[in-house]
């Protein structure tokens, strides 16, 4: 099995434990910003699908700058992708991935032109991972107060092809 194969395996498989992402932009004055953000879709190359309101100041900066970064945690688990991104109009999708969760945000329903999709195709990331979660995490950190030795965490970084 490739490298590449294996990053993109790992990478699936951490996506599937978060639901929620952070996008960080680059505004014109050249600010980061950072967006909160479901995730919609997780295709098995690493891009991840979002839907946005048009008007968003994320789809401004990404419509000048598509080069993004995302973040997402939990329960001792961290991911950094970094990759470019771009607004599609496409109908047919938004309806494929509508739910009430997203009809909440977006009253109008998916015909409406105030909401797109948001894709981003992550190049880069770097993942962070203490194994058996937030007990076995408190469990490590007392353990390295107690010894003096860092504690154990899994820490890989990898590029994706573009």
């Amino acid at each position: 099995m490739s490298d590449t194969v294996a990053e993109l395996e790992k990478l699936n498989e951490i996506l599937k434990k978060f639901r929620f992402a952070m996008l960080t932009t680059r505004a014109e004055e050249g600010d980061l910003h950072a967006h909160p953000l479901t995730v919609q879709e997780r295709e098995s190359d690493g891009d991840l699908w979002f839907i946005v309101g048009t008007h968003a100041s994320a789809v401004e900066h990404v419509r000048r700058d598509p080069k993004v970064g995302l973040s997402f945690s939990s329960d001792g688990l961290w991911l950094s992708l970094a990759g470019e991104a771009e607004v599609i109009d496409d109908t047919a999708m938004l309806k494929e991935l509508w739910s009430t969760s997203v009809e909440a945000w977006f009253p109008d329903g998916p015909e409406s032109p105030d909401i797109a999709l948001l894709k981003v195709s992550a190049l880069s990331g770097e993942y962070w991972g203490s194994a058996g979660g937030r007990v076995a995490t408190a469990i490590a950190l007392v353990t390295s107060k107690v010894t003096g030795e860092r504690p154990r965490a899994e820490n890989e970084k990898f590029d994706l092809p573009g």
